[in-house]
């Protein structure tokens, strides 16, 4: 029997938390402590989240308790709310004896102009932003393992990031404009329907939102410059799509040095080499959502074209992941299994659906 970690969650009704249940209720070495939530107060998890229903551990009753209740037997424990209400939770827990992943925006930037910009005018505790280890493991693993506070990353800044953070490794982008476009599932805008986000008016159907201006941006550059990347711009336009789960990214970018296709994949194997749910795909082969939703996989494709007037070297990096798996309680999951001496994708590492 593998020794045992206590876990409570803080916003058990959400996607985000069916996402890291799904995970963690198959495990031996994980206790689920408490679950607080205020809208589903007295249910079952598995009332909850129909998934769960008929499971051993589908009892499991989701209480209305404050954060410290909810932390006093958890060794580790996720925040699993908006942006906002979850600086304010995690207020009343920073200073206790409990480590803590929060799946919000609320820890995830260094710079109060930036959160101030693309989240809210004020933060509750902006003394504590850059405090909390960025849970990326393709570029933080070491500083998660013995981190007390990680911030898991946004859904849309993992997907870009993870078809880039080699190029920033290797100086690629420095004086650079990237240009991406990518395309998220419904499931990214949260459990509760709004107007934009409605079945009927979502299926069918593609539309831009936040375009230029999405609050992941100032993430993503930050996760870049953390990486290597300096002066570095760029426009992001994220497009609605009618999937449920899934993000298809594609950043184009302007190659300053004389690289090929050959040695760009290259350079993408080898940083990922010992990061196995990253699949860098051969050339000429596109990533695909489908060959990676439900899993903590994300594939990476690379393309080059020289234009035959100009002689501009363009590079298209293209992604896919799940937004909820890599792209959100995924990867709050890897962190935790950092945290607790395991390997990131421990438990995580299962193939697609096909098709």
């Amino acid at each position: 029997m593998s020794q045992m970690t206590r876990v409570s969650i803080i916003g058990g009704g959400g996607y985000g938390a069916a996402e890291l249940l799904r995970h963690l209720l198959v495990r031996d070495d994980v206790e689920i402590s408490r679950i607080s939530d205020k809208d589903h107060v007295g249910k079952t998890i598995g009332e909850v989240h129909r998934s769960f229903m008929g499971m051993a551990k589908a009892d499991i009753i989701l209480e209305d308790i404050l954060p410290k209740a909810c932390a006093k037997d958890a060794d580790i424990i996720f925040l699993a709310m908006p942006h906002i209400i979850t600086a304010k939770v995690a207020m009343e827990l920073l200073d206790e004896d409990v480590r803590i992943i929060d799946l919000s925006g609320d820890f995830r930037l260094n710079d109060i102009n930036d959160y101030i910009r693309d989240y809210a005018p004020v933060h509750p505790c902006p003394e504590r932003l850059g405090t909390f280890v960025y849970g990326m493991p393709e570029l933080n693993r070491v500083s998660i393992q013995d981190a007390k506070h990680v911030a898991s990353p946004g859904c849309f800044a993992t997907g870009i990031a993870m078809s880039l953070l080699p190029l920033a490794k290797e100086g690629f982008l420095k004086n650079s404009n990237i240009r991406t476009v990518a395309m998220t599932g419904s499931s990214g805008s949260g459990v509760r329907p709004i107007s934009g986000t409605h079945h009927p008016v979502r299926t069918n159907n593609l539309k831009v939102y936040k375009t230029l201006h999405h609050q992941h941006r100032s993430e993503i550059l930050q996760t870049l410059k953390s990486a290597g990347a300096k002066n570095t711009s760029l426009d992001f336009i994220p497009v609605s799509a009618p999937l449920v789960r899934g993000i298809l990214s594609v950043s184009q970018l302007d190659l300053p040095k004389n690289e090929d296709e050959k040695s760009l994949q290259r350079l993408f194997v080898d940083y990922y080499a010992d990061h196995k749910n990253v699949i860098v795909l051969p050339l000429g082969v596109s990533p695909e959502v489908v060959a990676v939703k439900n899993t903590i996989r994300v594939e990476v494709g690379l393309a080059l074209r020289i234009d035959e007037d100009t002689g501009t070297r363009t590079l298209a990096c293209i992604s896919a992941i799940d937004n909820l798996v890599k792209g959100g309680a995924g990867q709050a999951i890897q962190s935790f299994n950092l945290m607790t001496g395991r390997d990131a994708c421990y438990g995580l590492d299962q193939p697609g659906v096909w098709p």
